[in-house]
């Protein structure tokens, strides 16, 4: 049976806040959402929107009430935000976030709840380059992968709520502890996302009229390089000891390709570009995410 609330706070509006507020009204997970959100003119449209009840110019005035809080900022500002509402959190009340790095965060929050109250950190793997409440879709977190992050101190029924508030959106659920999280998403998505940038800054060397002859390749390959800088260098100044570990294993590869090739062992590259199918079809098999 999936969990119901009475009121759920979403704080920061944009993709995933405003794709969380259409999915728990399309699952009828809660009685009514209210949100927060920084600046008046997202409040307004936010108003607009058939899943929000009410919004809120201050994110203390916005949890007051509510049963269960996400936190769906930037993660530079997931701790500082839950610095200005803690005060404000009811006993009971259970909070979380949408985070892609989660040690630092999860251990901050621990100390921030207030009695009664708790904080369990989430990671739905279902963001985009693109940003903002214009590009929110209710079915957006439907068979994609979801951390859930308890420390072992984490209170087990908040702990199961948080699971199966993330099931009821049909996601498929991991839990394990944050810095086993920020390890894996270091090698499956934030390594990503600088080698498509590394990728883009060799190009920019070369001849403008390039980027016109480009084919779909290089535009899927590169897709990730277009997010937010601002967010990126947060998420790799929270993760830089797993990043850097990341980027020296990728160079270790890198290497073996270039080392084959320097040293025209043809039949050793063919090898590693087939090892390099081999895995990029394990990423179309029928679990993977859409």
């Amino acid at each position: 049976m999936p969990p119901f609330f009475n009121q759920i706070t979403i704080l920061a509006p944009g993709l995933l806040g405003a794709s969380l507020g259409q999915a728990v009204a399309a699952e009828q997970l809660t009685q009514r959402t209210v949100v927060w959100a920084r600046r008046p003119e997202t409040r307004l449209e936010c108003e607009e929107q058939p899943w929000c009840a009410a919004t809120c110019s201050d994110p203390g005035e916005a949890v007051q009430a509510a049963d269960l809080v996400v936190l769906c900022m930037p993660v530079a500002q997931i701790v500082p935000t839950l610095e200005r509402i803690a005060p404000h959190l009811a006993a009971g009340t259970l909070v979380t976030d949408v985070g892609s790095t989660k040690s630092l965060i999860c251990r901050q929050a621990e100390h921030l709840m207030p009695p009664g109250c708790h904080f369990i950190g989430s990671h739905p793997m279902a963001g985009s380059e693109r940003t903002g409440m214009a590009n929110a879709q209710v079915d957006l977190f439907v068979e994609r992968p979801c951390f859930v992050t308890p420390l072992p101190e984490s209170d087990p029924q908040a702990v199961e709520t948080v699971v199966r508030f993330w099931k009821a959106l049909h996601m498929k659920l991991t839990t394990l502890s944050p810095a086993k999280h920020d390890e894996i998403v270091a090698a499956i998505s934030h390594l990503p996302h600088l080698v498509a940038t590394a990728i883009c800054l060799a190009l920019r060397e070369g001849d403008p009229d390039w980027a016109r002859l480009a084919g779909n390749g290089l535009r899927d390959t590169t897709r990730v390089a277009a997010g937010s800088p601002t967010l990126w260098r947060a998420i790799c100044e929270q993760n830089r000891e797993e990043v850097l570990r990341a980027l020296q294993g990728f160079e270790k590869s890198l290497q073996q390709v270039r080392s084959a090739l320097e040293n025209r062992d043809y039949p050793q590259l063919e090898h590693l570009l087939d090892l390099g199918k081999q895995y990029r079809q394990t990423l179309d098999g029928p679990s993977a995410p859409r």
